[in-house]
C-alpha cells in the first residue's frame, strides 16, 4: 500500500469521526449553524471516499487503452469534490431559510460548542497533514481534500463565534444568518476546487519556475548538440510530460545523438520524479536559432 493510499484511507476515518462529533454538537443544541457544519462533514466523508478511489485508479500502470497512465483520475475526483461541496452549500442555504422563518431557541449551547471545537481541532490537524503530504506526493486529490478541510475549519470557527454571540445577545436570527454565511463560503471553496481541477484536465503546463529549471538542465547536459527548441510540457497529477526538439550536427552518428538524449533524460528525471521525456532529434538545418542554447 502506497503512502498516498494510506493517507486517503486516513481521511475517510477522520471524516467519519468529525461527522459523528459535529452531529452530536448539533443534537445537543438544535443550532441550524451547527447543523450546517455537520452537513459539510458529510461532504468531507464523500470526498474522502472519492479521493481514495481516484488515488487507487491513478496508481494503475499504463495499459493498452491508457498508454500515458491513469494519473488524471485524481483530477476527476477533485471535480466531483467541488460539485458535492456546492450541493452541500445549497442544502445549507435551504436550512438557513427555514431557520429565518421559524427561529428555534438553542439548548445546551456551551456544551455543544465545546464538542464542535474538538471536531474543528481534529479537522485542522488533518487538513495540515493532507496539504503537506499532498504537495510532497504531488496528489491533486489529497490537496483538494486538504483545501476543503481548511475551509471547513474556517467555517467552524465562524460558526462557534456566531452561535456564542447568539446565545449572549439572545438574537436567534444570528444562528441561521451564520449558516447562510457558511454556505456562501462553501460555495466559493467548491468553485476554487473545480477551477483548479479543470486546469489539470486541460493539460496545463508546469509552472514557469519549473520551466526555467528544465531549460537550464537541457542547456547544461546537451553538450555536442546545437540547440533545443519547441519545449512543451504538461502535467497530470504526479506525472509530468516533457518534449522538445534537439538539433544536432548533420554528420553526427545515431549512437552519439542517442547518447546526448540519454544524458538529458537522466538529468531531467533526477530533478523531477514521475517525468516522461520525449526528444525529437533533428539535423542542424532544422535549427531555429531560438529556444535553448546549448552551454
Amino acid at each position: 500500500m502506497t503512502k498516498t493510499t494510506r493517507i486517503a484511507i486516513g481521511s475517510v476515518f477522520v471524516g467519519l469521526a468529525v461527522l459523528a462529533i459535529k452531529t452530536l454538537a448539533w443534537a445537543m443544541t438544535g443550532s441550524v449553524a451547527l447543523l450546517s457544519d455537520a452537513l459539510e462533514s458529510i461532504v468531507n466523508v464523500a470526498t474522502a471516499l472519492a479521493a481514495l478511489f481516484a488515488v487507487q485508479v491513478a496508481q494503475r500502470p499504463p495499459d493498452a487503452n491508457h498508454p500515458f497512465g491513469h494519473h488524471k483520475a485524481e483530477f476527476f475526483s477533485a471535480v466531483l469534490e467541488g460539485v458535492l461541496i456546492v450541493l452541500a452549500a445549497l442544502f445549507i442555504l435551504r436550512e438557513a431559510w427555514d431557520g429565518f422563518r421559524t427561529p428555534v431557541p438553542l439548548t445546551a449551547p456551551w456544551q455543544g460548542l465545546g464538542v464542535n471545537i474538538l471536531a474543528s481541532v481534529l479537522n485542522g490537524l488533518w487538513a495540515f497533514v493532507l496539504l503537506r503530504r499532498g504537495r510532497r506526493l504531488r496528489s491533486p486529490a489529497l490537496q483538494a481534500d486538504g483545501a476543503h478541510l481548511w475551509t471547513d475549519v474556517a467555517s467552524s470557527v465562524g460558526v462557534t463565534i456566531g452561535v456564542a454571540a447568539a446565545v449572549l445577545t439572545g438574537w436567534l436570527w444570528l444562528d441561521p444568518a451564520l449558516a447562510a454565511l457558511v454556505a456562501v463560503n462553501i460555495l466559493w471553496s467548491g468553485w476554487r476546487v473545480i477551477s483548479a481541477s479543470l486546469s489539470g484536465l486541460m493539460d496545463e503546463a508546469v509552472p514557469e519556475s519549473e520551466l526555467a529549471e528544465l531549460r537550464a538542465i537541457i542547456a547544461a547536459h546537451a553538450e555536442g548538440a546545437v540547440e533545443a527548441h519547441d519545449l512543451r510540457t504538461r502535467q497530470a497529477g504526479r506525472a509530468s510530460f516533457v518534449e522538445f526538439h534537439l538539433v544536432v550536427p548533420g554528420e553526427m552518428s545515431v549512437n552519439d545523438a542517442h547518447a546526448i538524449c540519454d544524458r538529458i533524460e537522466a538529468a531531467v528525471r533526477a530533478a523531477r520524479d514521475g517525468v516522461t521525456v520525449t526528444i525529437h532529434v533533428e539535423p542542424e538545418h532544422k535549427a531555429k536559432h531560438s529556444g535553448i542554447v546549448v552551454l
